[in-house]
């Protein structure tokens, strides 16, 4: 069986969040290479948690079964952002921000890890086919405007 589309649009997300996340973490310095990484990466992560949010984890929440899956990932989200905010607040490439990198990377992969492993096969279900593509929709409308969102606010700007 194959995945729906929203979980292949997540777990495609994911994907690409790997490779920046070790593109940044498994360098050093301050060279505008990784740093461009870094901002791509910082784009992306705000950007997909808040589709993914407004998608599945909305979805998730009204049903009683997910809803505890849903509550825990959001918190994982609002950490990971957290992070990110530390991170823009420390010199990039200092000791310190490679550190608080590392703890965030570490966390992201494990929370990726965990929805693919765990969440996405039990959201799937309890979900219907129908459900699903309309989450697809619904992730594919809100990421390019989430990603717009994230270019103009930082971590932990409130959204609109």
């Amino acid at each position: 069986m194959t995945d729906a589309r929203i979980f292949e649009d997540l777990k495609a997300d994911h994907d690409r969040q790997r490779a920046l996340l070790k593109r940044v973490g498994d360098d050093s310095g301050t060279d505008d290479s990784r740093r461009d990484a870094f901002e791509t990466l910082r784009l992306e992560l705000q950007a997909h948690a808040a589709a993914e949010e407004e998608s599945l984890y909305a979805t998730m929440l009204a049903d009683p079964e997910l809803r505890e899956d849903a509550r825990h990932s959001v918190s994982e989200h609002k950490e990971v952002d957290d992070f990110l905010g530390e991170l823009m607040e420390l010199e990039f490439g200092s000791s310190d921000w490679d550190e608080k990198f590392g703890e965030m990377r570490h966390r992201y992969e494990h929370h990726i890890d965990e929805e693919e492993e765990d969440m996405f096969p039990a959201a799937t279900k309890r979900l219907s086919a129908e459900v699903e593509e309309k989450l697809a929709r619904v992730f594919e409308e809100r990421k390019p405007k989430e990603l717009e969102r994230a270019e103009e606010n930082g971590p932990g700007d409130e959204r609109e």
